[in-house]
């Protein structure tokens, strides 16, 4: 058994580093990595607007077409309409915050894990002839990956933050899955799910093995 204390895509502990209010702080690294990441998605609803939405034909992820394969790593930054992205911003942006707070490597491992097989979930078993983007994708892989996190990485504060998560989240994603409705990517959502779950998994934290207490010295005869 492994005696590394990471997952096998995350091999080295991450710097001690104290929580100092400060944008190099843990805290502060995560508060300003997803204000990054909520600014560029609002960017690109922009320049989406005034191109008459070009980007949404452009970056989705269109089922089964070989060449949309690329698209699964652009879709998640397109959104339908405005409100498609105001919808996903809140959600995104706190779920987010809380899972990249204790480690921020470990963090953007995850959402290469989510976009990637939440994606590929979609190209594969969405609709014929449909054209899927948004980050909702995003927010049921985080949703997931903290709901797991706990229970694998076996950490009472990880615990915790799970519970809070399905007690604060868990009404909204079973309703916002959106199994029947027309214009909602249920494939999108399932598969961001599982791939926030796998992600947890691979990206586990792993217990270093017990040592053995030193042998006593003999004693002189």
């Amino acid at each position: 058994m492994s005696t590394q204390p990471f997952g096998p895509l995350d091999p080295s502990p991450p710097p001690a580093v104290r929580d100092d209010g400060s944008l190099a702080s843990p805290l502060g690294r995560a508060v300003s990595l997803m204000v990054g990441v909520l600014a560029l998605l609002w960017l690109v609803e922009l320049v989406n607007a005034l191109s008459g939405r070009e980007l949404t034909q452009a970056g989705g992820i269109r089922a089964r077409d070989p060449g949309s394969l690329i698209d699964i790593v652009f879709s998640p930054f397109v959104h339908g309409n405005l409100e498609h992205l105001a919808g996903n911003a809140l959600p995104l942006f706190s779920l987010g915050f809380i899972a990249a707070v204790p480690d921020l490597r470990r963090f953007l491992l995850m959402n290469a894990v989510v976009i990637v097989v939440g994606g590929f979930g979609v190209w594969l078993f969405s609709p014929d002839n449909s054209v899927s983007v948004g980050a909702s994708g995003l927010v049921f892989g985080y949703f997931g990956y903290l709901l797991l996190r706990g229970i694998v990485d076996r950490r009472p504060v990880d615990v915790v933050v799970s519970v809070g998560v399905a007690l604060a989240y868990g009404y909204l994603m079973w309703h916002s899955i959106g199994f029947g409705v027309s214009n909602i990517s249920w494939q999108g959502h399932l598969a961001g799910l599982v791939g926030g779950m796998l992600a947890a998994i691979l990206l586990r934290r792993r217990r270093a093995a017990p040592t053995e207490p030193a042998a006593p010295p003999p004693t002189p005869s």
